[in-house]
Order: C-alpha cells, then structure tokens, then sequence
C-alpha cells in the first residue's frame, strides 16, 4: 500500500511526526509526537483538458520540472475554492493561453504510487492562437501520427490520447475513462 509521508514535523506545533496507526483507524497516519495531532494525507487531483482545433490537438511544452521540455496537455494542480471544471480551465488557460469550449468529463485516472488522481476534459478550442504562459515553452497542434509519443512527459497523458485517438475512429462518441496507472 502506498504511504505518502508528506511530513516530518507538524505544521501545528513543529514538533516532530511519527507514522502510526491511530485508534479507531486502519493504516498509519502522521501523527505529532508532541500535540498528538493527526495530519491526513490525501490524494492531490491533478485537472486539465484534451484540447482539439478540427482534428488536431492542443499539446504544450514545459518549462518547468518535473519533465522540462517536454510535451503535456495543459494541466496541473487543482487549487481549493475551485471546482474541478474551474481548475482544468483555469490550467488550460495559464498554459496555453487558448480560447475554448469546455465539455465532458474524459478521463479519470489514478496515479497511486504519487498519490495523485489526474482528470481531463474534453475542450473544443475556438481559435488556433495561444498565448502560452511562464510554465509553457510553446502550444502547439498536432495531427495523430505528428504527436511526439515519445516525447510525452506523462503516462497520464499518453493514455488520455491514445483513448482519444481510438474514440474518434471508432466514431461512437466520447464516454468517460478510467484506469490506474502504475
């Protein structure tokens, strides 16, 4: 079972953190060795879009780490006061600078071993000019056989385009995905 370990002192009261199963509980927490407060660590979602201009999609560049250079769909940490909507378009916007239609829900994917959950909608975009920001080295469209697979930064977003790729010929619509990925 995957244990996230984010702590190694209490963000209370600094005292130092042990991993230790609480009473009433059944897997071991971050617990204080001085207050004794207890500190859940959850999955962090990761939001963001499958953005398409006509039969192309929408992949941008980082230029940050983890995975600098290479290539992503627009996407990143949700944020609290957000919904998870709010937050895909919020990424699709701060890293790609693109105009779009939100639609469906996509995909849905665990990442247990970093303790994340990634989701990706559907986007149509309403113009196939970007303004890309800081974490963005360029946006820019590609047709199916021009995607740089190899090249891809996450297996998340391998994932969510192969689907993509293999819904569109089968022509029967876009349902949504799930899957968890090692």
């Amino acid at each position: 079972m995957f244990q996230a370990r984010r702590f190694q002192h209490c963000p209370t009261c600094g005292g130092l953190i042990d991993y230790r199963i609480p009473a009433d509980d059944n897997r071991p927490r971050a617990t204080c060795t001085v207050c004794g407060t207890i500190h859940y660590e959850n999955p962090l979602n990761v939001v963001g879009t499958l953005p398409v201009w006509n039969d192309q999609v929408l992949l941008c560049r980082r230029a940050i780490e983890p995975r600098l250079g290479k290539w992503t769909l627009p996407a990143g940490f949700m944020e609290l006061g957000e919904t998870v909507a709010e937050g895909a378009a919020r990424e699709t916007d701060e890293e790609a600078g693109a105009r779009f239609e939100l639609h469906n829900l996509y995909c849905v994917m665990n990442v247990v071993r970093v303790g994340q959950v990634h989701l990706f909608y559907r986007a149509t975009l309403l113009s196939p000019e970007f303004n890309p920001g800081p974490e963005t080295l360029e946006a820019k469209l590609f047709h199916e056989h021009e995607v740089p697979w190899d090249e891809l930064a996450f297996h998340t977003v391998r994932e969510t385009l192969q689907r993509f790729f293999d819904d569109r010929r089968r022509g029967e619509g876009y349902p949504l995905h799930t899957a968890d990925i090692d």
